[in-house]
Formats: structure tokens, sequence, C-alpha cells
């Protein structure tokens, strides 16, 4: 998205397994997270980092651990104050955000990770616009497994909004602190590029 020219921030909401930080290479620069903003004790201008290589794609981190002081209420005041400042907000966190929010559901092929998302799917039940992205697909494996995509849109209960494939260079953008979409446009890279411009 930020690849498109639209305003993203990504705030990591996973308390306590924090990562989009080291993903995007910023884990130096993000200094305070989504508590200081939400308490007040740091305007989000500030405490959103801003990507060296994509200066529309923001990063709001999460703290190691949460104060009892951070409320829904303060959590709502903190995202009303990013949509003025931001076209697109990318949250990553536990299901359940409640409603006026879309959710992509990510699963890969296997049982196990369908069940999962089946289990999302239902924590989401008050989200209306809830999609599934198919990850790490590897053609050759699903003819071997006899199964399909729809088999897998079925199984998660959702509708597919995008399939990205199984790529190595998700692995090493990732490793080294790079976003994918700076690795080029083939592969996942593309896929990615693809369920942005359909978002």
């Amino acid at each position: 998205l930020a690849r498109l020219g639209k305003r993203v921030l990504c705030i990591d909401m996973d308390i306590g397994l924090r990562n989009l930080d080291i993903s995007l290479g910023l884990s130096d620069r993000a200094l305070m997270d989504f508590s200081d903003v939400a308490e007040g004790r740091c305007p989000l201008a500030r405490a959103a980092v801003t990507h060296p290589d994509l200066p529309n794609l923001s990063l709001l981190t999460a703290p190691m651990s949460l104060s009892p002081d951070v409320t829904a209420t303060r959590i709502r005041a903190l995202l009303r104050t990013a949509r003025d400042r931001y076209d697109y907000i990318m949250i990553d966190s536990p299901a359940g955000l409640g409603p006026g929010f879309r959710a992509l559901v990510v699963a890969t092929n296997d049982a196990s990770s369908l069940r999962d998302a089946q289990r999302t799917v239902e924590e989401l039940y008050r989200i209306r616009q809830v999609h599934l992205v198919m990850n790490r697909i590897q053609p050759r494996l699903l003819r071997q497994l006899r199964t399909t995509i729809d088999d897998a849109m079925d199984a998660a209960g959702l509708p597919l909004i995008g399939v990205i494939p199984e790529d190595r260079r998700v692995i090493l953008a990732a490793n080294l602190g790079r976003p994918l979409i700076l690795e080029g446009r083939q592969g996942a890279a593309n896929a990615c590029l693809n369920i942005a411009k359909r978002l």
C-alpha cells in the first residue's frame, strides 16, 4: 500500500511478542510504543517511526507488557488520531477487535492452519469484512495433496483476497529487516502488491 502511494501506519499490538519492528528493520528506531501514545506520554506523530526506504510507511510498535491504564477508550482515541493522518492502518493483533475493522486472515494450506483460520473467523464475527489470504502456496504440493485453493476457502469459510506463493525472498527480507516490496516485483512481493490493490 505504501508503494502505491498510500500513507500506511502499521501498529504492532501483539504485546510481548512484537516483531514487526524487526521485520521492517526499525528496531533501533522504534523507541516509543502505542502505550506511550495511548497514555499521552508522546504524540502519535513522534512515536510512529517512518521507514527510511518507504516514506509512506510508518510503524507504531507494541510494548513488552501492557499497563492497566491502556483502556479500550484510549486505544479508540489513538485510532481516531491515526485515521486523520493515514490512509490505511494495519493492525497486527489477536482476533476480536470489534466492529469497524476489515480483517485479513492469513493461512497456509495445511490442516492445522486452516483449523486456526476457522477459529479466528469465529472470533471475528462482529467484523463485516473478513477475507482470506492464502500464504506460502506451492502448486506442486497442492496437486500432491489433491486439494485446491477453493477447498481452503471452503474450510476457512471466507472469500479469498489473495494467494501468496512460497518464496525464499520473504525469509531473506524479514531477516535483513527490509520490507518485501523493496526486494522486487515478483513472486510473493507481487502477490502482496496485488492484495494491496484489491484493498
